[in-house]
């Protein structure tokens, strides 16, 4: 089922809209806070967030860079602050809508089905028997089971693969998926590395001594995404 994330501070707006994402058939989650937003956000994947600009304890922008360290989910800006300028910054974020309230539901539920009919061709690399989805950011296996790593680690994964076949040191890791603000050990890079390993098998990712990592399966598979 489509799992929609939607904050949104306005309790009435977000109890209508939540009941109504529900009636159409989709598994819609409501949140009225960044921080609330956050702790749902981290529990699971979203096919779409539904974000508000103007929360009580932030700004959806800032909840949109999040969502975007993260990986590729949605994002549709659905706000009373729908000047150009929010506008231009909502799509600079990587917002795939932007609709101004008040807004009409009919008109809303048309966008979400743009945006979701727009995703529905996925990323995807082959890996043997097992298949990489990158925009769900999950490890599919032959009988259909997905298995989630944790999300820093898929960036990893993720990077390694665009890279290929490029061996990529464990500082410019570091440097891609944590930034300067958060800068953790070397070692943090191999607990991941080793956990990667633990789902797609040793082959998959090769150790160069010295120099850091390589996305090298050794199964025929195709790097292209």
């Amino acid at each position: 089922m489509t799992r929609i994330l939607l904050v949104e501070d306005d309790r009435t707006l977000g109890t209508t809209l939540t009941e109504r994402l529900r009636k159409e058939g989709y598994d819609a989650e409501w949140c009225a806070t960044l921080a609330e937003a956050g702790r749902t956000f981290d529990r699971g994947l979203w096919d779409l967030a539904i974000l508000d600009v103007g929360l009580p304890d932030g700004s959806g922008f800032d909840f949109a860079r999040r969502i975007r360290a993260f990986g590729s989910t949605p994002i549709m800006f659905m706000t009373a602050a729908s000047s150009a300028q929010n506008r231009l910054e909502g799509f600079e974020l990587g917002a795939e809508e932007f609709i101004p309230k008040p807004f009409h539901l009919k008109e809303l539920f048309i966008r979400i089905r743009h945006v979701l009919d727009k995703r529905s061709t996925r990323h995807v690399v082959p890996f043997g028997r097992k298949t990489i989805d990158l925009d769900a950011m999950a490890v599919v296996h032959d009988d259909g089971t997905r298995e989630y790593p944790q999300p820093r680690d898929f960036k990893i994964l993720r990077l390694l693969i665009e890279w290929s076949p490029r061996v990529v040191s464990r500082d410019e890791i570091l440097d891609r998926i944590w930034g300067e603000d958060r800068f953790p050990a070397e070692r943090t890079v191999d607990n991941a590395i080793v956990r990667l390993r633990q789902s797609l098998g040793d082959r998959a990712i090769r150790s160069v001594r010295g120099v850091g990592y390589q996305w090298s399966p050794l199964e025929g598979v195709s790097n292209a995404l």
